[in-house]
């Protein structure tokens, strides 16, 4: 490829959360052009958008960071999230990714059209043609609001979690919240002392491990100023204890570390709730590990204050009053905050993904969503995702996960760059057969075995999370195996 043409490759990336600044920093250091393709009016992903009461990562601060931009400023060992949508804005600005992203510009449609090339179009119009597109889209994004009879019949105020209405104040209200996830117990101890009462709906209970949220010392910070080598033993020790050890606990290679974690949990449940019926209703039957762990030191005693009420009675239907449970009661409310998640299958969607022989992305995964090694699939050359089915999901740095599917994805890319391909995709029989061991392989997982059903599994009952130690998916996307590819 000449010099003239190689300045004329150019890639789309989709999503400027996270895992798209990332990937832009990655692309940049290749000395790829490329554009950014945000539907949102600023950067920063589900950092962005979920602004609740009590909101903090649940990985430690310096795990959750990109390896290339340390932070000796967090304010705490787990980060409040105004600190972490700050820190991916600044790191964007920083390293010039800002001025590449076309804000309020949703993608709608990337559509194959032959030759190597894409065409993309959002809500601003057609872009033009791309050599590549990579969807760095997040997997949370997409709420889930329940399926409940009567649900927009309240005559309260409703919204859900990651959509929060700061314009209502909560002060002297009656609150419910529907959820039990790590988000419903972020909110209720965030606003027990405010409101008049709040009810916890609770479907399933959770595991919940006790960590206290300590903000750092100054003198802690200047350290990390003073001698950024401390940054860097911290997170390789954080990633050995959390992507390493505690991800191979869950795949059956660490059942020291699932007994230990099942013994945390219970502890803690034992030793923070006092009352022996309270107690029995929060203690979860399937085993822990199975759902996600929620770290935290300050749900079981908010739980316990006079003014929380734990509902575990199925909820039959909402009326303009409040919440009508399976016992008869009528749960009279002023606000309902759903805390019920998102769909972690949405990947792209609401977009079309149109590949070769115009075949679209959501025919291909209409029965289940598979891919090669997380990354790419068969009949979409030249289409790459961050974060796609069967990454690596849990109590982990994603930006770890991230990096190290950007990592590889840009080799691949880069070949294309380098005029070494025009066309790359994965064959047929390399993405059948790795999703055949995948298959053989989840069967032996805590999410399986565990007794549990979780936002992991697909509507065909399947997990769709990485089966194996996270070594091994490190070491599976260090180099490309272009026998596995066909390349044209």
């Amino acid at each position: 490829m000449t010099s003239a043409n190689k300045a004329s490759f150019r890639v789309a990336v989709i999503g400027a959360g996270a895992s798209g600044i990332a990937t832009a920093v990655y692309l940049q250091r290749a000395g790829v052009a490329f554009t950014i393709f945000e539907r949102a009016g600023d950067v920063g992903g589900t950092w962005r958008d979920n602004t609740y009461p009590g909101l903090s990562c649940d990985v430690p601060s310096h795990l959750y960071r990109y390896s290339f931009a340390p932070n000796a400023e967090w304010s705490h060992e787990y980060s409040p999230a105004a600190e972490i949508h700050a820190y991916f804005r600044g790191v964007a600005e920083r390293l010039g990714i800002i001025d590449k992203v076309r804000l309020s510009s949703e993608v709608t449609r990337a559509e194959f059209v032959g030759d190597g090339m894409w065409r993309i179009t959002t809500t601003q119009g057609d872009e033009g043609l791309f050599n590549a597109v990579i969807a760095a889209t997040g997997v949370l994004h997409k709420l889930v609001l329940p399926d409940i009879e009567g649900r927009d019949s309240f005559a309260g105020t409703f919204f859900h979690s990651s959509r929060w209405n700061h314009e209502v104040s909560l002060a002297n209200k009656r609150v419910g919240i529907i959820g039990t996830g790590s988000t419903a117990t972020q909110i209720l101890p965030a606003i027990v002392d405010e409101v008049a009462s709040v009810s916890l709906f609770q479907r399933t209970p959770q595991w919940i491990v006790n960590v206290p949220n300590n903000p750092f010392p100054e003198e802690k910070k200047r350290a990390f100023r003073d001698e950024p080598q401390k940054m860097a033993e911290l997170y390789d020790h954080l990633n050995n204890l959390f992507n390493q050890r505690f991800a191979a606990s869950l795949v059956g290679e660490n059942d020291a570390g699932l007994a230990e974690m099942a013994r945390a949990c219970r502890q803690n449940l034992e030793d923070n709730v006092h009352d022996p019926d309270l107690r029995r209703r929060l203690t979860p039957s399937y085993q822990a590990g199975c759902k996600r762990l929620i770290v935290s030191d300050k749900f079981y005693p908010a739980i316990q204050r006079p003014n929380a009420h734990l509902v575990d009675a199925k909820i039959t239907q909402i009326e303009p009053a409040g919440i009508r449970t399976a016992d008869g009661l009528l749960h009279e409310l002023d606000v309902i905050v759903y805390a019920t998640g998102f769909d972690p299958f949405a990947f792209f969607r609401p977009a079309v993904i149109v590949g070769r022989d115009g075949v679209s992305l959501n025919e291909r995964w209409k029965e289940s969503c598979q891919a090669y090694r997380s990354v790419a699939v068969p009949g979409f050359p030249n289409l790459f995702f961050i974060g796609g089915p069967n990454s690596p999901i849990g109590n982990f740095s994603f930006l770890r996960t991230a990096e190290v599917q950007i990592g590889y994805v840009t080799r691949l890319v880069e070949m294309l760059a380098d005029g070494m391909h025009r066309e790359i995709e994965p064959t047929q029989e390399a993405t059948e057969s790795f999703n055949a061991e995948v298959e053989q392989a989840i069967k032996h997982t805590v999410w399986v075995t565990g007794g549990c059903t979780s936002w992991y599994f697909d509507k065909q009952g399947k997990v769709v999370s990485w089966p194996w130690s996270y070594g091994r998916f490190e070491a599976d996307l260090k180099q490309p195996r272009m026998e596995e590819f066909k390349a044209a």
